[in-house]
């Protein structure tokens, strides 16, 4: 990535990587998940949930999209070298259906990153459990085809609603009901793009899905990179992650 395309991540909280993964890879991984959906592809009639929710795919497909060079070289200069796990396949899959139906899925949120004690799902500031949010594209993605919309630089106002939490953080649903209203004002964008993009997302960002209104189904994983470690929130030299959360606490 360009230093711009840098600056943009810490500013807006996520960045495209176009082509990061080649579309016969896409259409390879696409096929697999038709039919784990059990839906024929060539017959609308079969499409009768607006969304589908597939766990992990660990086959040829996915782990060649995970681990490419030029996302192993993007997750060195967003989250560090040595600072995060290559991943052995990709999940979950929401794959949205063209539907009348509401998803029931499409509320505002951060993504939880670790379990606390009892198991309940926590985020706390040094984003402990999640380097980054990923979003690959397994289909091309158009305006209407349910793409996840995102609060552009949502994710400086997360960090103020972290600080005093410690690290053991806060509870996710209770955080999401405090950065939702946080971020609201913030401008809208849609993660569109073509089979074989990624969008990578600081962990703090604030987004959502939205009804599918178009005519073909929509592929896309959501998974975390996974972390070796937490944020270091007081170097002298941080990754653009850690940047994006000083940068919201000085806000």
């Amino acid at each position: 990535m360009t230093g711009q395309d840098i600056e943009s991540f810490v500013e807006q909280g996520f960045v495209r990587v176009p082509g990061a993964f080649s579309r016969a890879v896409a259409d390879a991984g696409r096929a697999e998940l038709w039919r784990a959906t059990g839906c024929d592809p060539h017959d609308p009639a079969t499409w009768t949930r607006p969304v589908i929710r597939l766990d992990g795919f660990g086959t040829e497909p996915f782990r060649a999209a995970a681990n490419t060079p030029v996302l192993h070289e993007a997750f060195d200069q967003l989250v560090g070298p040595g600072r995060w796990i290559p991943r052995t396949g990709l999940g979950t899959f929401p794959v949205r259906f063209p539907s009348d139906t509401p998803p029931g899925d499409d509320g505002w949120h951060v993504e939880a990153s670790f379990a606390g004690p009892a198991g309940e799902r926590r985020v706390n500031l040094e984003s402990r459990g999640r380097a980054l949010l990923m979003l690959f594209l397994f289909s091309d993605v158009g305006p209407d085809d349910a793409p996840t919309r995102v609060r552009a630089g949502s994710h400086l106002d997360v960090p103020p609603l972290l600080a005093a939490a410690g690290t053991g953080g806060r509870d996710w649903m209770a955080l999401c009901r405090d950065a939702v209203p946080a971020s609201a004002a913030r401008p809208e964008a849609l993660v569109t793009g073509a089979a074989g993009d990624v969008y990578l997302c600081h962990p703090f960002l604030v987004h959502a899905a939205q009804p599918h209104r178009g005519r073909v189904p929509r592929f896309m994983a959501q998974p975390p990179l996974d972390p070796t470690g937490v944020l270091d929130l007081t170097g002298t030299d941080p990754t653009p992650v850690e940047r994006a959360v000083l940068a919201g606490l000085l806000a």
